[in-house]
């Protein structure tokens, strides 16, 4: 196997939402490359299982890492994709999309208005 980037490892961050089979993290780096974040157009609205999901993440992430910025690592980037460049932001001005190092924030403002729910003590699955 070809030497693998370093990817930091989100410990006690959850693998995924149960019951669902929908993945949060990656257990290794991608051997073809990263998967870059992008933007992507989000469809789910709320009170449905896409929501619910999104939600979930945004959950993890608040009560992981708070309004510091944190390290990409080994989150998983189609998830992040979902919520890149409203509630989850670049925090740093040469973002690298293809970096696992790449640093990121909550926008809490914005995340507040989308997902209130994941800002709750408890995230009911």
């Amino acid at each position: 196997m070809a030497n693998l980037p370093d990817m930091n490892k989100h410990r006690g961050f959850p693998s995924g939402m149960p019951g669902t089979g929908v993945q949060f993290t990656i257990r290794r780096a991608n051997p073809r490359g990263v998967t870059p974040i992008k933007q992507l157009p989000r469809k789910a609205r709320p009170g449905t299982p896409e929501h619910r999901i999104d939600a979930a993440f945004l959950h993890a992430l608040w009560h992981h890492f708070g309004a510091e910025p944190f390290e990409r690592g080994n989150l998983d980037a189609a998830r992040l994709s979902l919520l890149f460049g409203r509630e989850v932001l670049p925090a740093e001005k040469n973002f690298d999309p293809l970096s696992y190092e790449a640093m990121l924030v909550i926008d809490e403002r914005v995340a507040r208005q989308s997902f209130p729910e994941s800002f709750e003590d408890y995230f009911d699955v």
